[in-house]
């Protein structure tokens, strides 16, 4: 490689290693704000399992004398995700940035926001499930009884929560296909039921419940954001 191919080089992993580190950071003052409110956060996280199976025979288990603090850890790290993400999110755009034309760029700030809101909003559909797939997981032999461990539960509960708040994110990289081109309006509406089976399907993955109720909670919104995104394209991109 020539000195002038290395040094774009150099400079593209250098920008993307100070973006890395302003997210790490932005994640870890995140964590340690919700460390502080870590025993809250617990509290909040363990209220659907609590409403689920109240009684004291349900309680939550500890099994080991470090448990309770990686436990802890886990809730500051999704908490310091949570609380960065608008800060990583702009971190992400900021250095595609260059690669894109002047018209792209306006998009930067609209993208940022809709990305927090959506996926602040998926944790919070996800939150609301997941009382029900709890009651039909841990439901189905009625002779079994159910003494979870903390670090098992937390565990599930944040893999959970992720994944709602991830899944309602794909508008977004829809609507951004499209202004870069890789897909327009006539295409997404020929691609309406592939997209209610698709949606279904991952909707079916994420809560696997066998409830219809819990099942709709996530597929309807997620069908609902192709059809704003459908229309944000024609409409608004003229695509």
């Amino acid at each position: 490689m020539s000195d002038e191919g290395r040094q774009p080089l150099l400079t593209h992993l250098s920008e993307l290693r100070w973006r890395l580190v302003k997210s790490a950071a932005a994640v870890l003052i995140g964590a340690i704000i919700a460390l502080i409110f870590g025993t809250w956060i617990k509290d909040l996280l363990q209220l659907p399992y609590d409403r689920a199976f109240p009684g004291e025979e349900n309680t939550l288990q500890v099994l080991a004398p470090t448990e309770e603090f990686s436990v802890l850890m886990k809730i500051a790290f999704f908490g310091g995700a949570v609380l960065a993400s608008p800060v990583v999110i702009y971190q992400i755009w900021m250095f595609i940035t260059p690669a894109l034309t002047r018209r792209e760029k306006k998009w930067a700030i609209p993208i940022v926001i809709s990305c927090t809101v959506l996926f602040c909003a998926g944790v919070a559909v996800g939150y609301q499930t997941m009382g029900r797939g709890l009651a039909f997981l841990l439901g189905i032999f009625e002779d079994v009884a159910n003494n979870l461990r903390l670090t098992d539960y937390f565990s599930f509960t944040i893999r959970f929560l992720l994944a709602f708040g991830i899944s309602f994110l794909y508008p977004v990289f829809l609507f951004t296909a499209a202004a870069a081109n890789l897909v327009t309006s006539k295409q997404l509406a020929r691609g309406r039921r592939w997209a209610v089976l698709l949606v279904v399907t991952g909707a079916a993955i994420i809560t696997p419940t066998g409830d219809v109720l819990t099942l709709a909670m996530l597929s309807v919104p997620l069908y609902a954001f192709y059809e704003i995104t459908y229309w944000l394209v024609r409409l608004v991109l003229r695509k």
